[in-house]
């Protein structure tokens, strides 16, 4: 029936061989098990990095930044630096869908196991995803990639800050984020074209391009105009009023982004005097005058409480936000009419951010503990259970 919920996620049947660690690529895999598929996390023997980065550490002694980024998963052990290991990955390989890695460029070529000689050959519906930080060549081309450091080179933190502080990292490791969500709809794309070829392909995603990309509308004021992005702060180089100011019991971010909105705000306030000064008719004249606009914004600002002000000005259709701590915001009731706070099997996290009508996504369990799935997994793909003990007994498996 049109518009019916199925029972069943949009990935339902698709299978993830998941390689990464960290971040953007456990993030990706997460996506993908939100909404259906079964994916096998695949850890070295020391563990993904994450389950250490803490405090705080959840009740089995999981970092929560690990809890962040690998629910629903499956998970083992595996040392591919040994041939055993590589042997247990392509058995396991046989019937996945798609492979996600983030090693050094190079890394499975050095094992035998490269994409266009190895793995397209022997599994040619397979789609291969690599994440990395330059990619696999040009000057930059396979050397180690990390978020803060990708934000200082391709000019993030050139934008973000204000001149007191300096440029300043993002305070979320955003480069990684925006290149998991990249890394999914690469994954996504490279599916629905086998759709049609029958043949899967390699997805090459690297963090140096998503920062770059990231560069809206920096990046294209400068091609436009020559004139090097500076420190804004909270500000917009191209909109006023569209920025955080002081009300009278807090802070409230206004988003206004065209005059009429400009001008809805004003009879909000009892401002109607601005909409005459001649440095505030347009928001080019306004971006003109953005100090003498902040003054009297926030002079007139300082009567309202923050709560009072924003619900009003949004109503009358000006965008504005309290500006909320984590807490805050978590505990806001919209969060929980989006179902955007998880809280299942002893685990809370956000929740799901793409919802499909017919096919919407699901929250998996708990993040899964270290190895835990091993004789699970390697048991549906054929393995004799004398044959895992051998594996953990030469150490080629770890954990359980």
């Amino acid at each position: 029936m049109a518009g019916s919920v199925l029972p069943n996620g949009a990935l339902t049947g698709r299978r993830i061989v998941d390689l990464s660690r960290v971040l953007a690529g456990p993030l990706c895999t997460q996506m993908l098990a939100d909404h259906g598929a079964d994916v096998v996390k695949i850890e070295p023997p020391s563990g993904d990095e994450t389950r250490h980065l803490g405090p705080p550490f959840d009740a089995a002694g999981q970092a929560a930044y690990f809890g962040a980024l690998n629910r629903g998963k499956r998970a083992l052990a595996l040392d591919l630096s040994r041939p055993e290991g590589r042997v247990v990955l392509e058995r396991l390989l046989e019937d996945a869908d798609v492979l996600v890695e983030n090693f050094l460029p190079g890394t499975l070529e050095r094992w035998g196991l490269g994409y266009a000689d190895v793995l397209s050959v022997r599994f040619p519906r397979l789609v291969h995803c690599s994440i990395s930080g330059f990619g696999a060549d040009g000057p930059l081309g396979g050397l180690p990639g990390y978020d803060a450091v990708l934000q200082a080179m391709c000019g993030l933190m050139s934008i973000n800050g204000t001149p007191a502080s300096g440029p300043t990292r993002i305070g979320i490791p955003i480069v990684d984020y925006v290149t998991g969500y990249n890394a999914f709809a690469g994954i996504l794309l490279a599916l629905s074209a086998r759709e049609r070829t029958g043949e899967g392909q390699r997805v090459d995603v690297a963090l140096f391009d998503t920062a770059l990309a990231l560069l809206v509308p920096h990046a294209a004021n400068w091609l436009c105009s020559g004139r090097t992005p500076g420190l804004l702060g909270s500000a917009h180089p191209n909109i006023a009023p569209y920025d955080k100011f002081a009300a009278g019991d807090g802070e409230v971010f206004l988003g206004i982004v065209n005059d009429g909105q400009f001008r809805r705000f004003c009879r909000q306030i009892a401002r109607e005097d601005l909409l005459e000064d001649p440095r505030f008719r347009t928001n080019a004249e306004r971006l003109q005058h953005v100090d003498a606009l902040r003054t009297e914004i926030e002079r007139t600002l300082s009567r309202f409480k923050v709560g009072d002000l924003c619900r009003d000005l949004m109503q009358s259709g000006v965008p504005a936000g309290a500006v909320n701590t984590v807490p805050q915001a978590f505990a806001h009731p919209h969060v929980a009419h989006r179902r955007m706070l998880v809280e299942q099997d002893g685990h809370r996290a956000a929740g799901i951010p793409v919802k499909l009508g017919r096919t919407p996504g699901r929250p998996g369990g708990r993040p899964p503990r270290f190895g835990e799935h091993a004789r699970q997994i390697l048991a549906e793909a054929g393995l004799e259970q004398d044959a895992i003990d051998d594996l953990f007994a030469t150490g080629v498996l770890a954990g359980k």
